[in-house]
């Protein structure tokens, strides 16, 4: 019995004495986003964290600040920010990871190997491309939000992307598309945009702090509050950003992916814009190897009548179906949308629908006949099924 409570004693102070690795809350620095800019060899990695703070109310509060260092890798950046801010980088609340267009289109996979290889940052981590550099884009000043980071990802949500105007993706799957033999990807492209008059949601990467090693004073004009727009969609090609679908093409490309059920869309009727409502989508690409490849693009929707453009009598208010006309017209936008996503992936020479993987799978001595030809080199067949609510 004195042994087993010596043993239980020594156990107990063991694990009350040891911190197992953990890093003191105080000492570290949450990362929530990570930005890359490449401008020849040096990377320049941004990062935005939150700093606990406290409140006048008697509870805890959280701002952001962003910090940023350059190195010849990322992981070079980031030991720099710890030598320099004394905090300790942590990626296991990372969401997001942006890349500066120059960046991209040097070569995104170089700038996500870091985080790749680290085993603390979430493989569902959503990526994106901006326009311009990631630095400016983490420091600017939501108009909506407290920091940019939050305004961004709720761009990217779920919902969002149901509504066919976002194609988000994910670090996972843009490494399993590059690694592929497609070797082509895609991830969403942010632009902003400055509102005129607009208060901040807050405390922003602008006002909240500034960048390690910046030279702004208190004397810089105040920035203005900007809103961010992520309806183009950047293409890629052995990790190169080669083009960029805009918003219909993306719209087109988010109906062949089937997720679209509550997504809107002009058509005309007597020659007046109406809106009409996507209630149910059905899409796929399939590839035909019986003689030659040819790819298909199969896109069937379930719409209804959502909003006129121009005064309606008072009995049409309450309509949701569509006239044969309004559905012919929109099934001739939809088709429209498609053939130009076609030809931009084509222009781009992105596989975006992973083609070369179905021939892969399908048959090796014809995916070493026919590789070259896709995709640029095949007939695209565009079927369309639209219906209208009854």
């Amino acid at each position: 019995m004195k042994l087993y409570i010596i043993l239980a004693a020594f156990i107990v102070f063991a694990f009350f004495s040891n911190d197992f690795g953990l890093v003191d809350i105080q000492k570290t620095a949450v990362i929530l986003a990570a930005g890359v800019d490449k401008d020849g060899d040096t990377f320049t990695l941004s990062t935005q964290i939150a700093v606990p703070q406290g409140s006048t109310s008697g509870g805890a509060a959280t701002s952001t600040v962003t910090v940023d260092a350059k190195g010849s890798t990322v992981s070079e950046c980031i030991s720099k920010i710890f030598s320099e801010t004394g905090w300790v980088p942590k990626l296991v609340f990372c969401d997001l990871v942006i890349l500066g267009e120059q960046a991209a289109k040097d070569n995104a996979i170089a700038c996500f190997d870091f985080f790749l290889r680290n085993e603390y940052m979430p493989d569902s981590a959503q990526i994106a491309v901006c326009e311009g550099t990631a630095k400016e884009l983490l420091t600017s000043t939501s108009a909506m939000d407290d920091s940019p980071t939050q305004a961004i990802q709720k761009l990217l949500t779920q919902s969002a992307q149901s509504s066919g105007k976002v194609m988000a993706n994910t670090l996972k799957q843009f490494a399993i598309s590059y690694y592929g033999v497609s070797a082509s990807g895609y991830a969403p492209y942010l632009r902003t945009t400055e509102q005129e008059s607009s208060t901040p949601g807050g405390g922003s990467a602008g006002d909240a702090g500034g960048s390690a090693g910046s030279s702004e004073g208190t004397g810089a004009p105040e920035k203005k509050a900007v809103v961010y727009n992520a309806e183009q969609t950047a293409l890629f090609t052995k990790g190169k950003m080669t083009g960029l679908l805009e918003r219909e093409e993306t719209f087109a490309f988010s109906l062949t992916k089937g997720k679209v059920f509550a997504g809107t869309f002009t058509a005309e009727e007597k020659g007046k814009p109406v809106s009409v409502s996507i209630l149910e989508n059905k899409g796929g690409v399939s590839l035909d190897t019986k003689n030659n490849p040819k790819a298909e693009l199969k896109v069937g929707l379930k719409l209804r009548l959502f909003n006129r453009g121009v005064p309606a009598p008072v009995n049409d208010i309450a309509e949701v179906t569509m006239s044969d006309e309004l559905l012919e017209n929109a099934e001739t936008v939809i088709r429209s949308y498609l053939d130009r996503l076609v030809v931009a992936c084509k222009k781009a020479d992105c596989d975006l629908f992973q083609l070369k993987t179905q021939l892969y799978r399908s048959s090796l001595s014809r995916y070493e006949e026919w590789k070259d030809l896709v995709p640029n080199a095949i007939d695209t067949t565009i079927r369309t099924n639209v219906e209208k609510i009854k």
